[in-house]
């Protein structure tokens, strides 16, 4: 009798091994306006992550993302404060699809905001089944520089 072994795929080997190297490395794609600025950071430490390996894991593939979309705020008396909420889109998305698929999410929230608090907003994008809090969020748009960015000349 002839085994009924699955054929090797080496789409969906890659696809995992790229999935194991993003869940081990803690990667999250933190995006803060009005900057600008998008980096890959590790969520758990909090460090920024510059491996090109990790870079094309998340851009290669398609995945399950949990974000976490926030607006930073002060008030008159300079105290910070944070509204978010987080999301989890349905289906799968490339990473370069991502904004399409919060936009509206995004949007909601920034003009939910006190216009004269408003100082930033972002979001956090994790290719996994990954919840947060927000005192962990806060640390990560904080390390990304949310609070003091300056806006860059379109």
């Amino acid at each position: 009798m002839k085994s009924k072994r699955k054929p090797n795929n080496g789409f969906a080997r890659a696809e995992r091994s790229c999935r194991a190297l993003l869940r081990t490395n803690h990667v999250a794609v933190v995006n803060i306006d009005p900057s600008g600025s998008q980096v890959m950071v590790n969520w758990k430490s909090c460090k920024q992550i510059r491996s090109v390996a990790v870079a094309n894991a998340i851009f290669d593939f398609s995945y399950h993302w949990t974000i976490y979309i926030a607006a930073m705020c002060r008030d008159e008396r300079g105290a910070e404060y944070i509204k978010s909420v987080e999301i989890s889109p349905e289906g799968i998305y490339k990473v370069e699809r991502l904004t399409d698929a919060i936009e509206h999410y995004y949007l909601e929230l920034r003009n939910s905001a006190n216009p004269n608090h408003l100082v930033a907003s972002g979001w956090i994008a994790i290719p996994d089944e990954v919840s947060m809090d927000e005192a962990q969020a806060a640390k990560l748009f904080y390390a990304a520089g949310a609070w003091h960015q300056v806006k860059v000349a379109a």
